[in-house]
């Protein structure tokens, strides 16, 4: 095989664990979740930096610039823009979270007119949420092209974008026109991309692309998900036609020109289709991404009992939103990211490749590049499902946006981390004035009990051995932790709010930031000591309980017989079946 195929094949297999290619987002409307909040979820799904990061609010002399760094989420680790494949960004321009000793400063791809003042927010390897309640959630998709960044011409990718908007936006709306300007204004380099942007009202879906490889600027359009509305978005563009007089659809100047240019759309075709004029289909495979979708709108709104097999990528059997039969709790929401296909013909804790004991996790990145025996490269067709719950998303989110509390206070972000099966959420407040130590630490190549990502990350992977087993463990305590959080926000945002209406701004802050401190100490702590009673209870794959020790768990006869157990030395004779 040629050389020069052999290393493309072996790029495309490297892409698989980006964390650019992973993502599934969703959307719910604030007439469509059960208090009246606006809510987003985000999974980011690849082995990259897990930190969450508070960037403070911060004051900025007049003439002063922002710079804008690359983003490794967008292709992968640059090392001629600084930083390092551990960490995405280092500079001492974002608090010190990015502050970061030791290691290349990340180089600046170009720089934009700073504001007088930016606002505090969540950070990741996307923006997640500000203290006035805009929240962010991402996916990356297939576009037409995907263009490098060069300095000077292309200088955003969707992470900086989201920052930006961050730092400066009071509303969903003005978030999305921001990131449009900036789009047409200084350039878009990288994949395609899903941003969905809501405020306590409000929620959008923004999606862009670049269109030209030596171009400088690219194309967007946003539309509003109605307020009874669920969005979900899997790693493909969801918005289509372009409505020229809708108030809820807002799109770049050079929609259609630049379609035209391409050769890519004419105006005797119809209305421009977004996802098929600038994208490129699925990622990787057929259902790569739809699959996630028509489980995430099937989980929500069972009533409509959609197809799990359609024409083509193209499909419009999966609404743009949906109606939930049942109004949605953020509880509601992490259950679709949990989702491993359970129940439905796809279920990933059946069959052979889930082994004895149900283990819904597939590894990629080797199974469709294998060796033949002699030591050549060859194709093996086929897939895997790829399900809501993949075994390698960093950390997982939802956001809730309450127009009812002041915007420090209500603007709230359910964290979970590492993948969200065997998560517990938590609660952080970007309105707080500081982040738990904690989630601000995570190494890929450290081993750190004071992180939170590795406590979760350790048990995650520990219950791959006998998964059908622990993971009963693992939900018993999710449960007991998530049903206590869950149950003192009330009297916690009671006692903030009645600070913050007596004046005392600070002291609101710092009790919800020391509230989410406690609360990180306590599961960080709680999830170490289940490790260990992993550990104790399936030694050895027996189960240990002082009730007695070593009890067998038998393999399922139907795994026995498929993998030759019936073939093993029972007699002293070859069987007639042995070469």
């Amino acid at each position: 095989m040629p050389k020069v195929l052999i290393f493309s094949m072996v790029i495309a297999m490297l892409a698989i664990s980006s964390p650019a290619l992973c993502c599934t987002t969703t959307l719910t409307g604030k007439d469509a979740s059960a208090d009246g909040s606006v809510m987003i979820s985000h999974t980011d799904d690849g082995l990259v930096d897990a930190r969450l990061v508070h960037v403070p609010a911060m004051d900025h002399p007049e003439g002063a610039l922002r710079p804008v760094y690359y983003d490794l989420a967008a292709m992968g680790y640059l090392p001629e823009w600084g930083g390092s494949e551990q960490h995405r960004l280092i500079t001492d321009t974002r608090g010190p979270g990015y502050d970061i000793q030791g290691e290349p400063p990340s180089i600046p791809l170009g720089y934009i007119p700073q504001v007088a003042h930016t606002y505090a927010y969540i950070d990741a390897n996307y923006g997640v949420m500000n203290e006035h309640q805009v929240a962010i959630g991402e996916c990356t998709n297939k576009a037409r092209v995907h263009p490098m960044p060069a300095p000077g011409k292309r200088i955003f990718y969707s992470a900086e974008l989201s920052r930006v908007a961050l730092e400066r936006s009071r509303t969903a709306r003005e978030a999305v026109e921001l990131m449009g300007q900036l789009i047409e204004t200084y350039g878009y380099y990288g994949t395609g991309e899903t941003l969905l942007v809501a405020d306590p009202n409000e929620g959008w879906v923004m999606e862009m692309a670049g269109y030209d490889l030596n171009g400088t600027s690219g194309v967007w359009v946003a539309k509003r998900v109605p307020d009874d509305g669920f969005f979900v978005a899997a790693n493909q563009f969801r918005i289509r036609e372009i409505q020229e007089n809708n108030p809820d659809m807002l799109y770049s100047g050079n929609i259609f020109t630049a379609a035209q240019s391409k050769g890519w759309w004419k105006p005797e075709d119809g209305p421009l289709d977004w996802a098929r004029v600038y994208g490129d289909g699925e990622f990787h495979h057929p259902y790569y991404s739809l699959r996630r979708v028509w489980r995430a709108q099937s989980l929500v709104a069972p009533s409509l009992d959609l197809p799990a097999w359609v024409d083509g990528p193209f499909t419009k059997e999966y609404p743009f939103a949906v109606r939930p039969d049942q109004k949605l709790t953020p509880q509601d929401i992490m259950a679709i990211h949990r989702d491993n296909y359970e129940g439905t013909e796809f279920d990933l804790t059946k069959g052979l490749a889930a082994g004895p004991f149900g283990n819904p996790n597939r590894f990629e990145g080797g199974p469709e590049i294998t060796m033949d025996d002699e030591g050549e490269v060859s194709r093996l067709e086929g897939q895997f499902e790829r399900p809501l719950n993949v075994f390698r998303c960093v950390y997982a989110y939802v956001t809730q946006s309450r127009n009812w509390l002041p915007g420090p206070i209500g603007a709230k972000v359910w964290y979970g981390a590492d993948r969200p099966a065997t998560s517990a959420m938590m609660p952080l407040y970007p309105g707080g004035s500081y982040l738990p130590e904690s989630v601000q630490r995570a190494s890929i190549l450290q081993f750190d009990r004071g992180s939170m990502w590795m406590a979760f990350n350790y048990v995650a992977n520990y219950a791959m051995l006998k998964y059908s087993y622990m993971i009963e463990d693992i939900r018993s305590e999710q449960k007991r932790f998530e049903a206590r959080v869950f149950g003192e926000q009330q009297s916690v945002e009671a006692a903030a709010l009645e600070l913050w209406t007596a004046g005392d701004e600070q002291g609101a802050r710092a009790l919800l930031a020391e509230y989410s401190q406690t609360t990180a100490w306590e599961i960080l702590d709680t999830w170490w000591r289940l490790s260990e009673h992993l550990y104790v209870k399936y030694n050895d794959g027996y189960i240990n309980t002082p009730a007695a020790i070593a009890q067998p768990v038998p393999y399922p006869a139907w795994w026995l017989k498929a993998v030759g157990y019936e073939d093993g030395p029972v007699s002293y004779h070859k069987p007639e079946n042995r070469n």
